[in-house]
């Protein structure tokens, strides 16, 4: 399999080429030049596959040029109960009749980042160990993937991690979590502005190529190919626990702030895995709601994002989304740098009227926005029918879920994170907090070490140059 751009100036290039780095040469996004496709009776076969086992028959589709083997032990590796604290690795429960909670969130961090970045931050390991390299990551996080990216690469030999974090707008616990950590290849700065400045940082670096190879700049963030694959995997493993027939459709309601695990699923069905509505939940910040709905891709500015219960969300441009319009647009890079020029100069994009637009509402995809008042609802409402409490993300999805629910298809609700990430929240919504994993009962006492600095792109490139290896 080969890689391209969106953005059409690069040459085709394999899984191995494209591992370490983020953004394509010419600015794009890469994804495969095709998708692969299941063959026929390959669905059921895998029926009763471990977790391990179904990654490594779904990634070693999209990652041919590794050996097979050191691909396998890589998985092995990374998808374990000690790592993730459970044999399912994404186990499903039961929410209401025909609703399921399908859990990411079992990883070292708590959230569903977890799943993508424990195996990366192995197959960086695995590739620089072969080539006797070094890596500087270069990320930005509204929470919970700065936290996940740091954990997996935490004492990793060759790699250094720089984290762009909003300062003070994140929970009091993925602060901790993120800031706590004292290995010395970990770098946080927490970066006065949105999760959106942080974006456009990691954009603005990655773009220097001069800067970038210097530099041995890679990223963790979804816009690095890894991990969108990472996740089509658990789509899989979740059909796969609801399903009795090889042809039954099911629907995945999805939190989406920057696009990728809901593209993640998009790409699954693209596969070939029956999947009936992908329903995409936003929060106040109703960006890719507005699109879905009328055509027009609008991204806010700075002081138009808002600060909400459910942070991680808090984004206004979702960087995997020019995947998604890549293949609406017929896969015409010409389509996609006019369509990021009308971004970058008027601000937003509008496909309405056009035959694009019809492929888009031919997609799958639905979507719908919720409120702090809806999510706390939603919490109230799933621990009173079901005993479970979930988060704030996930209770945006599943509000919106149900509004989009259709009789007879099963709906798997994406967990993206424990309520302990979130407990001030929990605490409005049912009075209490929720327990603690073990080990994590003290985390906001912790030391925490961090840089604070402006959204300036030439100061975080001189923050970089001074402590890069």
């Amino acid at each position: 399999m080969r890689y391209v751009s969106t953005r059409g100036g690069m040459a085709p290039a394999t899984f191995s080429d494209i591992l370490l780095g983020g953004l394509a040469p010419d600015g794009g996004l890469t994804l495969p030049e095709s998708y692969p496709t299941l063959a026929p009776g390959e669905l059921a076969g895998w029926r009763g596959l471990s977790y391990p086992q179904l990654a490594f028959a779904i990634l070693s589709k999209f990652a041919g040029d590794l050996p097979a083997d050191a691909l396998h032990a890589l998985i092995d590796k990374t998808y374990t109960a000690e790592i993730f604290r459970t044999e399912a690795i994404t186990p499903v429960t039961p929410l209401a009749d025909n609703v399921w909670l399908l859990g990411l969130s079992n990883g070292p961090t708590l959230a569903f980042k977890d799943i993508a970045l424990q195996l990366l931050g192995n197959l960086f390991e695995y590739v620089l160990l072969k080539t006797d390299g070094h890596l500087n990551i270069l990320g930005a996080t509204s929470g919970d993937t700065g936290s996940s990216a740091e954990y997996a690469m935490r004492g990793k030999r060759g790699i250094r991690v720089f984290m762009l974090s909003p300062h003070q707008k994140m929970s009091r616990f993925q602060t901790a979590q993120m800031f706590s950590l004292p290995d010395p290849n970990i770098f946080n700065i927490a970066v006065r502005g949105v999760f959106d400045d942080c974006q456009d940082i990691v954009k603005a670096v990655s773009n220097d190529i001069e800067f970038k190879a210097r530099y041995a700049i890679g990223t963790v963030n979804s816009i690095n190919w890894t991990r969108v694959a990472a996740q089509i995997v658990y789509y899989f493993k979740g059909w796969l626990a609801v399903t009795t027939r090889d042809d039954q459709p099911v629907s995945f309601t999805v939190p989406s702030g920057n696009f990728g695990n809901i593209c993640a699923g998009y790409i699954a069905k693209r596969m070939g895995l029956p999947i009936r509505r992908l329903i995409l939940a936003t929060n106040e910040n109703d960006v890719l709601d507005e699109f879905f709905r009328t055509g027009v891709y609008r991204v806010r500015k700075t002081d138009q994002v808002a600060h909400t219960s459910s942070p991680s969300m808090d984004i206004s441009k979702a960087s995997n989304f020019e995947r998604f319009i890549f293949d609406a647009v017929g896969r015409e890079p010409a389509v996609i740098r006019d369509l990021w020029r009308q971004i970058d100069t008027r601000g937003y994009f509008d496909l309405s009227g056009t035959p694009y637009f019809h492929t888009v509402r031919e997609s799958g995809f639905v979507s719908g926005s919720s409120t702090h008042q809806n999510r706390m609802e939603t919490i109230r409402r799933v621990y009173r029918e079901s005993g479970i409490i979930i988060d704030t993300h996930t209770a945006d999805g599943v509000k919106v879920g149900l509004e989009h629910r259709e009789d007879g298809v099963p709906l798997l609700c994406l967990e993206t994170a424990l309520p302990a990430k979130f407990e001030d929240s929990i605490v409005e919504a049912l009075g209490r907090p929720p327990e603690r994993p073990t080990g994590y009962e003290n985390i906001e006492a912790l030391p925490q070490r961090f840089e604070v600095m402006d959204a300036d792109v030439g100061k975080i490139k001189d923050y970089i140059a001074r402590h890069a290896g």
